[in-house]
């Protein structure tokens, strides 16, 4: 299992801006290793967060995303105190979900 995402959600205006530090190898499946075998491909393909059961972001990844990946993102809907859900999926069919409440 992966390290825990840090999730900052804070309250700006009418929107609550987001920011994700990720923590995943993102193995594009292009890299040999020292023996000159290729390392197989283990990248995140699927990224959602939901605020209160509402989904905010859907995002489909590729292998092109750096290793532990950033994402920064705004919605609108949401208070201080509500609670931010995001979810990763990847190509090993691993998944890994963290909780953040909106300051």
């Amino acid at each position: 299992m992966s390290d825990p995402m840090r999730i900052r959600a804070v309250l700006s205006g009418d929107k609550i801006d987001v920011k994700i530090l990720m923590a995943h190898v993102m193995e594009t499946g292009q890299r040999k290793d020292a023996e000159g075998k290729l390392v197989p491909a283990h990248y995140t393909v699927k990224v959602s967060a939901s605020c209160n059961g509402r989904e905010v972001l859907d995002a489909d990844w590729g292998p092109s995303v750096s290793k532990n990946p950033y994402l920064g993102f705004r919605f609108k809907g949401a208070a201080k105190g509500d609670k931010l859900k995001v979810t990763w999926t990847d190509t090993a069919g691993e998944s890994r979900s963290d909780e953040a409440v909106i300051a």
